[in-house]
């Protein structure tokens, strides 16, 4: 039997969720460069060479044929262009934890949340998926904005939870589980 996973292409107008192609390689070397991402995902330090941009991209396809999870690019659906990353990692037990980033010159225009409210419909329709979780750092205020807007709950606050850049840091603890209404895409909400 295979943990090979499908990655679906998800379309919710402005947005699409698909699989990392090799042009999304202007995207993660943007993203190199933003002082946080790297820190708290596997998106390289910058100056990103073309080559390791490559070779994030290819660690994303690898996540879904190892069954790790679904790594998903966050793109504009009229133009194709990356705007960020969006992912949801099976934990067991019927959990998968969500996690995303959205480039700087995409930032403060609602991608986040509604990426979050596109992936969670579709990762609680999964089979025997019955929660999803995410962190943010109490300080990333647009971070856990965008999970309350797309419907997720903050459960408490874990102290020391995670480590960020040699530190660890406290981390919000957000859920959404099916039976939470629906909200709606409107990030103006």
């Amino acid at each position: 039997m295979s943990n090979e996973l499908q990655l679906p292409h998800l379309r919710d107008a402005p947005l699409v969720l698909r699989a990392f192609a090799a042009a999304d390689a202007a995207l993660v070397m943007e993203a190199g460069a933003d002082p946080l991402i790297p820190l708290i995902t596997t998106v390289p330090k910058g100056p990103v060479e073309p080559a390791a941009a490559q070779a994030f991209i290819e660690r994303q396809h690898r996540r879904a044929r190892t069954g790790q999870g679904y790594s998903f690019v966050i793109a504009d659906a009229e133009t194709d262009r990356g705007l960020g990353q969006i992912g949801l990692w099976p934990i067991g037990h019927g959990r998968a934890s969500v996690g995303y980033w959205v480039a700087p010159a995409a930032r403060r225009r609602g991608v986040a949340q509604h990426a979050l409210q596109i992936v969670s419909t579709w990762g609680l329709s999964l089979p025997d998926m019955h929660r999803l979780e995410l962190y943010v750092e109490p300080w990333n205020e647009g971070s856990w904005r965008a999970a309350e807007r797309a419907g997720y709950l903050r459960e408490g606050l874990l102290r020391n939870w995670q480590p960020v850049g040699g530190q660890r840091r406290d981390m919000f603890m957000y859920s959404r589980l099916p039976a939470d209404p629906d909200i709606p895409a409107d990030p103006d909400t």
